[in-house]
């Protein structure tokens, strides 16, 4: 019989009572072989697991899972492990961020409705990092996150391989005719040979460095590699403060404070962060109400170097950062720069600052000093003007710096299906000055924001050597990719935005120091153009979708539903049968 009704525990009030409620909680639970002394008020730990063959970044979480386990019950905990739905970015489609809303409802779920006093979040590929996050932000219990892990670095021919960055780069040179297809298909087994997510700094890498950086993680869990006996060892260790967390009702909006979210925004400029970064902070900040904007990112970004030298922006990979020191090196050179809080809280029990004081970083070429960065400015830069009044994103580190004040007539793609048809057709009228417009690929347009805007350049100027133009869309970007990508611009094209208004020949103009990306049209012919526009139709009604593109916020507000923003916290309703 239980023992644990006035332990202070939430999963007493299943497991805690010599009633019948209890009866029925404790008696079902026995039918796996769990003794009756784990019901006597210990704390019952979820491990939010996405394991699953389909995302095969996270297809090796059921073994992190275990060590995260025994870590629990060496503390006194009593673990229970819960599978969510798992988001690949790499099979799931139409794009696994249609889903991460539908995710984080999945764990918020989970986790209210079950006798949890705090939970492990097990994540890897893109997605689940910012879904696992947000649903356990909504609940506010207390959180930790153990990330996958990145794979180890790619081998081809003598040299090395970086996940995705490789992908744009090769299918470019196949179709510039400098590459050939046998080629192209060895590198596959090459570039992918462990488990574990993209070993750029792509999202998956990039997530897992803002979690560390957030205080949501144990120091070191952005780049121990996936198949390195540390990342064990660090879900084990996890496993253990996970019980000691419930001890001092350490919960997510403890730590995710305002000071932890400007840290976030610093360290994606200082790892060369993905763009699609900018989307998952704010959504997270959203669950648990500080306000985070676009401005905040280029207003914070400003001035902060770009010290990884690690694709797609640099040279080396995840596994060389973790060699080099990881995140607690960066960390401690923004601290002493001046450019972090060291007093923000993290799950370890110590500051940040507390958590990186005695980092050492042993390669001043992969992690490079304050005196001599990869890109000075490393930061997202956030574009506004009449193309994108709400907002628009680009990567500095990934552009090309020739093009980041360009002026150039805009070629017009309706779609990703449009761009796919026509971008090698020998009538395009298309050179190197033009600017590549991708329209109705956003939140709505999509639906869910593809990571098609770093468009592929037409075959015939890739012939001739051309690796880069300007590419604006509504679109995202893949975190691995690069080029000179203006991504996120809102309102998007299906939610009636000025990009939708953009026709072949019309001259636009980006100037990344000024932070403009303007439309050259006059303001009657635009009045013309919106008087004549129509919505797309949607190719989804009903069902999750046709939920989705009726409240989806747009990108400047980080895509989440608007029924999902804010923290609900862990009560139940109803707590009986």
């Amino acid at each position: 019989m239980g023992s644990g009704g006035d332990s202070g525990l939430r999963s007493a009030a299943w497991f805690g009572a010599a009633d019948r409620d209890g009866f029925l909680h404790r008696s079902w639970m026995k039918s796996q072989g769990h003794p009756a002394d784990l019901f006597d008020g210990r704390p019952v730990i979820g491990i939010c697991n996405t394991a699953s063959e389909l995302t095969p970044c996270n297809a090796h979480l059921d073994g992190v899972a275990e060590r995260v386990r025994r870590g629990v019950f060496e503390a006194g905990g009593f673990p229970l492990e819960f599978p969510v739905m798992s988001l690949g970015e790499t099979n799931l489609r139409p794009t696994a961020m249609l889903f991460r809303n539908l995710a984080s409802m999945d764990v918020e779920e989970s986790i209210r409705g079950n006798p949890i006093d705090g939970v492990v979040l097990l994540c890897g590929c893109d997605k689940t990092t910012p879904a696992l996050v947000m649903g356990a932000a909504s609940c506010d219990l207390p959180a930790l996150v153990v990330s996958g892990g990145p794979m180890l670095s790619g081998k081809f021919r003598g040299g090395e391989l970086g996940s995705g960055t490789a992908v744009w780069r090769f299918s470019e040179e196949v179709r510039a005719g400098t590459m050939e297809l046998e080629e192209f298909l060895e590198a596959e087994a090459c570039m992918s040979r462990s488990a574990g997510h993209c070993m750029t700094m792509g999202t998956a890498s990039t997530m897992a460095c803002m979690v560390e950086a957030l205080g949501l993680a144990l120091p070191h869990n952005a780049a121990i590699p996936a198949v390195d006996s540390r990342r064990l060892a660090l879900a084990q260790l996890s496993g253990r403060r996970i019980v000691e967390m419930v001890r001092e009702d350490l919960r997510p909006s403890r730590i995710l404070v305002r000071e932890a979210f400007e840290n976030a925004v610093r360290v994606n400029g200082a790892v060369g962060g993905s763009t699609n970064a900018v989307l998952h902070l704010v959504a997270i900040a959203g669950r648990v109400g500080v306000e985070l904007t676009l401005d905040d990112w280029d207003r914070l970004g400003r001035g902060v170097p770009t010290l990884v030298d690690l694709e797609p922006s640099g040279r080396y990979l995840m596994e060389d950062f973790y060699y080099a020191g990881g995140l607690p090196a960066v960390l401690r050179a923004l601290a002493e720069g001046g450019l972090l809080h060291t007093g923000a809280p993290t799950v370890d029990g110590r500051t940040l600052g507390e958590c990186c004081a005695e980092a050492q970083n042993h390669s001043e070429e992969v992690i490079r000093p304050l005196d001599r960065p990869l890109c000075a400015e490393g930061g997202i830069a956030v574009l506004r003007g009449n193309l994108a009044p709400d907002g628009a994103v680009l990567k500095p580190s990934a552009a090309s710096p020739e093009l980041l004040v360009h002026r150039g007539r805009a070629v017009c793609f309706s779609s990703i299906e449009d761009y796919k048809a026509r971008i090698d057709d020998p009538a395009l009228e298309v050179d190197e000055t033009s600017v590549l417009v991708l329209q109705n690929c956003g939140p709505r347009g999509y639906p869910g924001m593809a990571e098609v805007g770093n468009m592929g350049l037409p075959a015939r100027l890739l012939e001739r050597g051309v690796r880069d133009m300007v590419r604006l869309s509504d679109a995202r970007m893949s975190g691995t990719a690069y080029g000179t990508a203006v991504l996120h611009i809102a309102p998007e094209a299906a939610a009636g935005g000025p990009l939708a208004l953009v026709r072949d020949g019309d001259p636009i103009e980006l100037d990344v120091p000024a932070r403009r990306l303007e439309l050259s049209v006059a303001p009657d012919e635009l009045a013309r153009r919106r008087a004549s526009w129509k919505p797309p139709p949607s190719e989804m009604t009903g069902g999750w979708q046709g939920l989705y593109v009726e409240r989806v916020l747009q990108a400047d507000r980080g895509c989440d539903l608007d029924f999902l923003v804010g923290c609900r916290g862990a009560r139940v309703g109803r707590e009986s049968h």
